[in-house]
This record gives C-alpha cells, structure tokens and sequence, in this order.
C-alpha cells in the first residue's frame, strides 16, 4: 500500500487522525492526537520506526508519552481505516508481551497509545528481534517437530535462521 494523504479515522475510538510526516523517512504517519493517542502506520513503515536507533520526529514521541483522556477498548476487534477489512491482534515478537492490531489484507499496523515505545525499548535491532525467534522456535515443541530441537551447533542455526528472518521481515 502506498503512504496516502487521505484524511483516516481512528480505528479504537473513531476522531479523525492527523497525518505527521517524517522527514527522515519520506512518509506519512497517521496519529490519533485528539482522540486515545494511537498510531496507524502503513504497509512497511513499521520496519522504519520499531528500533531505538531509527529517528522519529519529537513530536511523535511527546505525542506517545501523552495521556490521553480517551480510553478504548484494547481487545475489541477493529477495522483497517485504510481498506476496510477486519484487522488480527499480533505479538510483534517472541516474548509475546505486547500486542498490535494488523491487517492482512494491506499490511497496515495500528498501535495503541504507549505500543511503540514498548516496542522500540524490547530489542535494541531487527537482528536481536530476529535472533529471539528463532531461540524461541527453537526451544518450542513446534520447533522440535521440525528438527529444530537444541543441539551443539545451535548458535549456528540461531545466526543462520536469524538473518533469514531478517531478510525475510524487510
């Protein structure tokens, strides 16, 4: 999907979104600042902004550490403002502890006020998200039925394996 500069609702609680533009990256992100504070991110421009080290505008981030007197129900299913399609509830890595909404049908992702600063402090790269996958794959009964189980050349798989996720993910 590419970045639009149609005007979007807010998936969790309806008020209009504004668009933000990120000059580091040339795209738009769509921001609920006048609603409950969430945040609506196009096909790949997650990858651009889910790493401590990627740039973000300070308004993005004062927005992010707001309190917003909206509140929305985080497990209610929602819509994608982008294609309509019902969007899935996701861990966006093997530690499980946070949860986004995404769309399968577009690709996009919306995060809830407060996610992506969970997110950006859970790993410091892609490499160590891609990394922590793996290991869980490979300590998971899933990962023993496909011959994954721990063995002595295990580090060799966790690199080998982590840099396909990663190539993979982008």
């Amino acid at each position: 999907m590419v970045d639009t500069y149609t005007k979007i609702n807010c998936p969790a609680c309806g008020k209009e979104m504004k668009k933000i533009f990120l000059a580091e990256n040339g795209f738009n992100i769509d921001v609920c600042d006048q609603g409950c504070g969430g945040i609506f991110l196009d096909n790949r421009e997650f990858k651009a902004i889910d790493e401590q080290h990627e740039k973000l505008d300070d308004y993005i981030l004062a927005v992010e550490n707001n309190n917003f007197d909206i509140k929305v129900d985080e497990d209610a299913v929602r819509i994608c403002p982008a294609c309509g399609a019902k969007m899935v509830k996701n861990s966006t890595s093997a530690k499980g502890e946070i949860t986004i909404d995404e769309c399968y049908t577009c690709g996009a992702k919306f995060l809830d006020h407060g996610e992506l600063t969970k997110i950006r402090a859970e790993y410091a790269t892609e490499q160590e998200r891609a990394d922590a996958a793996v290991r869980a794959l490979l300590y998971s009964p899933e990962g023993a039925q496909l011959g994954l189980a721990k063995t002595s050349n295990r580090v060799n798989r966790v690199s080998i394996l982590g840099n396909f996720f990663t190539k993979f993910m982008h």
